[in-house]
């Protein structure tokens, strides 16, 4: 298995620090509202990086955190008057129901930033001891970029070209070198604040992920993930950091997924192309969402548009309606062992998993292996009919399911709902809404969205149609 990384700008075969084991970091979103599709996107690839490895036979811990303690956290519950963790909170569930949308499995451990505070000031001690923190009059702390003599190994930065980009800029403060970078930050008002030996306040954002890490999965790991926005400076930091602390390579290999674009155009809120994962939820199941995220390339830039959005629906709707006809061929097959001319066809189902999986061992490339699947598709199809055997229709329907499992494409046919119980849970919705029970009303709409049913809400009342 061949993985590019981008610290060494080359794919590289895969030898894990531990036999049999993979130790993965994957950096989380920041809960202050609900995640947008580009949040989406590291979910859903580095998700399938983890299945495609335990299809393998390794064993995963897969972390990945949630940055629960941010400015815009902060805005958030300044600008609604409640505490930074309702916010954090509110927006972690929501966060979640996405995931269990897209069919992104849970981490083996989701680490909450302000849960490991004390993990974050002890690394800070460890750098000032080393000589590579210091701290400021106010009670900032700065990591002293210079000392880390490897700084820029992973953005391919030099630091010479770093600094003159930043030579005009006067230094403020106390900081010695524009380059120097915040790992703890004195309290302002209504902040949430910590204890610390320098000041009151709370962590830089970079600390985090090394302290998470260094947790739950030690000194080093296999795989440290997330999107191409993070290399610089977030990823870059974290290595600084975590080696200047830890007096140890961090990760063997860094994997970053490419950006997302919206009709060709960078997503941004002022250009009005801003979508959230449940916004796209309304009008599509999730499982498009995923099928079309990877249907390109990781690393290659990816544009969302309708039409792309379209043509994975009906791609995705050939690869169910394919394993529903198995499943309806399999109610009245018999013969539990192949003809002779059905091994033919079974040797050809393995041929087409054989190229699926070395589109996954090269770079994990979701792109060929969801093209081996079409063909798969297009086998069965043709090759497994009415007068074929149990066993081959088995075998075929049991190929597909594993494979595109490994995607985390669910194959199975969702049970349309009768008008009469949709009628029914919109009225259940609307009770739910007058006793102000809004978690249930949410959930309702939320099955009713699961089942491809879209909700309008008029003055004549609840419209719905199916998607």
């Amino acid at each position: 298995m061949k993985i590019f990384n981008t610290l060494s700008k080359k794919k590289e075969e895969f030898v894990p620090l531990e036999p049999g084991k993979v130790k993965m970091y994957v950096c989380g979103p920041t809960v202050y509202n609900f995640i947008h599709i580009g949040n989406a996107r590291p979910m859903i690839v580095f998700d399938t990086v983890r299945r495609y490895f335990e299809y393998t036979g390794y064993d995963v811990n897969y972390v990945s955190n949630f940055t629960d303690v941010d400015d815009k956290i902060i805005n958030k519950a300044i600008e609604e008057g409640v505490e930074a963790s309702v916010i954090s909170e509110r927006y972690i569930a929501e966060c979640k129901k996405d995931m269990e949308g897209m069919n992104v499995k849970p981490a083996t451990t989701h680490p909450l930033a302000t849960e490991e505070i004390c993990g974050m000031i002890s690394m800070i001690e460890n750098l000032i001891e080393k000589g590579f923190a210091y701290r400021a009059a106010d009670g900032t702390v700065y990591y002293r970029t210079k000392k880390f003599k490897d700084y820029g190994k992973l953005s391919h930065k030099n630091l010479e070209d770093l600094q003159a980009g930043h030579r005009e800029i006067k230094v403020v403060g106390e900081k010695e070198d524009e380059l120097d970078f915040v790992l703890w930050k004195p309290k302002k008002d209504g902040e949430p604040y910590w204890e610390a030996p320098w000041c009151n306040g709370r962590p830089g954002w970079h600390i985090e992920c090394s302290v998470m890490s260094k947790h739950y999965l030690g000194d080093q790991i296999d795989i440290h993930a997330g999107g191409e926005d993070l290399i610089f400076p977030h990823h870059e930091n974290e290595i600084a950091q975590s080696e200047a602390a830890n007096g140890k390579e961090f990760a063997k290999y860094w994997m970053h997924n490419a950006f997302l674009n919206i009709d060709n155009r960078k997503m941004s809120k002022s250009l009005g192309n801003f979508f959230t994962v449940r916004e796209i939820s309304e009008k599509y199941d999730l499982q498009v969402l995923r099928f079309f995220m990877l249907s390109a390339h990781y690393r290659s830039p990816l544009n969302f548009s309708s039409d792309l959005m379209e043509a994975s629906k009906n791609g995705l709707m050939r690869i169910v309606t394919a394993v529903e006809r198995l499943n309806e061929l399999l109610a009245s097959a018999s013969g539990e062992s192949m003809t002779e001319e059905e091994k033919a066809v079974e040797t050809q189902i393995k041929e087409l998993a054989a190229k699926y999986e070395a589109a996954m061992d090269d770079d994990f490339n979701t792109a060929d292996a969801i093209s081996a699947v079409f063909e798969l598709v297009k086998l069965a199809n043709t090759a497994v009919t009415e007068a074929s055997t149990r066993a081959l229709v088995e075998y075929a329907k049991q190929t597909i399911e594993t494979l595109c499992g490994v995607l985390g494409i669910i194959t199975e046919k969702k049970e349309e709902l009768l008008d009469g119980e949709i009628e029914t849970l919109i009225e259940e919705r609307q009770q739910a809404r007058k006793n102000k029970d809004f978690a249930r009303a949410d959930e309702i709409r939320d099955t009713l969205a699961d089942k491809g049913i879209l909700l309008k809400d008029t003055r004549e009342g609840v419209k719905w149609t199916r998607a």
